[in-house]
């Protein structure tokens, strides 16, 4: 099973993944954890910080690719030998993110985007078993960038107008792609109790 949990910076992505894997161990699944573009592998925890934590003035463009990248390693050294063993794989982000942000937040066209993710990923990663989007209002997933004190990341110091554009871009990504969009405003519990009801009910 392959299952994506997306969503603009602070949504709380990152720690449903995490109580997702919980869930799927004690069941006594093997499962991988992705927090795309970053992960158990050095090349792309690497390739993570390149974009995100120097402060490159990096090309939209090479952000895909730098993207793209991360995730082809990601995929290919962890969840696909995880999925071969009937596992579960679990990922706090996929290529949706880049459409957000990439495409719509910086401009590069969406085709572009999945052409070259599809040049360097399988099939498979393009077909979640099941696809979340988290949302919340600017106010409160500002307020919990704030709570995690650390240092913001490039695209998270961005200018409203570049995060107006992402929170804009999520809910047509939901269409396209037939995702559930998750209110994330509740507690931790109520929105793992969705996620968990959706996945055993369908």
């Amino acid at each position: 099973m392959y299952i994506v949990i997306e969503g603009q910076d602070g949504t709380g992505k990152s720690t449903q993944a995490k109580m997702l894997a919980d869930y799927y161990r004690e069941k006594g699944k093997p499962v991988a954890l992705l927090d795309e573009p970053d992960g158990d592998l050095p090349q792309a925890h690497d390739l993570h910080d390149m974009i995100l934590t120097r402060g490159y003035d990096l090309e939209p463009l090479t952000n895909v690719l730098l993207f793209t990248a991360a995730r082809n390693e990601l995929w290919r050294k962890i969840a696909e030998p995880v999925l071969r063993n009937g596992g579960v794989v679990i990922s706090a982000r996929n290529y949706w993110s880049t459409l957000a942000y990439q495409g719509y937040g910086e401009g590069v066209s969406k085709s572009k985007i999945i052409r070259l993710t599809k040049e360097m990923l399988p099939e498979k990663y393009f077909q979640p078993d099941f696809g979340f989007i988290l949302t919340v209002s600017d106010e409160v997933r500002l307020k919990r960038q704030e709570g995690r004190g650390k240092a913001k990341e490039t695209f998270e110091e961005k200018p409203d107008e570049f995060q107006e554009k992402v929170n804009n871009a999520y809910p047509k990504i939901a269409q396209e792609f037939n995702l559930k969009m998750v209110d994330a405003s509740g507690t931790i519990e109520e929105i793992f109790n969705e996620i968990q009801q959706t996945i055993l009910h369908s």
